[in-house]
């Protein structure tokens, strides 16, 4: 015999149940807050209540800062090969396979010439969605490359990193991208032409050891992680508790790291200022 019986039928709404679609509402990972999709989209993909940022891809990058159909892209068709064979849970071949499946992506980068505020200049961004955005040989040629039109056509560089570091899978091959890629930033340098690296969570491991460090101008979007070992490593290495904050944004440019932070909402318009005042 039970112990407790209802009193009362549920309430329900006009006596039907409401379905809510899958994928239009959004837990907001900094405070908990039910964002809807939309909602979510209109404010830059940013969490009103709290300011939390969202990871996005290039494609909503591009949408956010560069002027509608500027954009002319470079170098789609480059994807990575499996020189060493490697193999862990599965074979990076296949692995290589699924990523540009799931992800319509060739590879961790897109690059590409466009104008922000009608400003001609020559654009990378780094996508997480495709093996945790780490930098191989293929982004570390797309990157000189883009370092290589923006010297022939004297336009500015901008670089937006989201990476987990270098791909281990291709070992010594993904290493070489950090020197091959911070030599053609100073052949930029040296020709008086501006980079601004723009640095979003999270950007470590070899991408922040090479050319996401080495902009005239370091911008970081709200609350991201920069740093090259991980937090939990750090804290393993050296036995002791880190500060609050430790490797986020506000945190690096309390230390000189990092130059500016700034919102998503406020991104283009920091760039514009930016580009005009070092262009000056």
């Amino acid at each position: 015999m039970p112990w407790f019986r209802r009193s009362k039928e549920n309430i329900s709404a006009g006596g039907q149940k409401r379905d809510i679609p899958d994928g239009q509402w959004t837990k907001c990972e900094g405070c908990g807050e039910i964002i809807h999709r939309k909602l979510l989209e209109q404010n830059f993909f940013t969490c009103q209540k709290c300011g939390f940022h969202f990871r996005i891809g290039s494609k909503e990058y591009f949408e956010i800062l560069l002027d509608p159909k500027s954009l002319k892209e470079t170098d789609e068709a480059m994807k990575s090969v499996d020189p060493l064979k490697f193999e862990d849970t599965k074979p990076y071949s296949q692995r290589l396979k699924d990523s540009i499946r799931k992800s319509g992506l060739n590879d961790a980068v897109r690059t590409g010439t466009a104008e922000i505020n009608g400003i001609p200049v020559v654009i990378a961004c780094m996508d997480f969605g495709f093996i945790g955005g780490s930098m191989g040989s293929v982004v570390g040629e797309k990157i000189a490359r883009a370092i290589d039109r923006a010297l022939k056509k004297k336009q500015p560089l901008i670089i937006i990193s989201s990476s987990g570091g270098a791909r281990m899978m291709e070992a010594a091959y993904s290493l070489m991208q950090l020197a091959k890629t911070s030599a053609k930033l100073a052949q930029l340098s040296d020709a008086g032409i501006p980079y601004i690296s723009v640095m979003t969570d999270p950007t470590t491991g070899g991408v922040t050891a090479s050319y996401a460090m080495l902009g005239d101008l370091h911008i970081a979007e709200q609350g991201a992680l920069i740093g090259f070992a991980g937090p939990r490593v750090i804290k393993q290495t050296i036995g002791r508790d880190l500060p609050k904050g430790f490797q986020r944004a506000e945190f690096l440019q309390e230390k000189g790291f990092v130059d500016v932070v700034v919102h998503r909402k406020d991104l283009r318009e920091t760039i514009t200022k930016a580009l005009k005042l070092l262009q000056s």
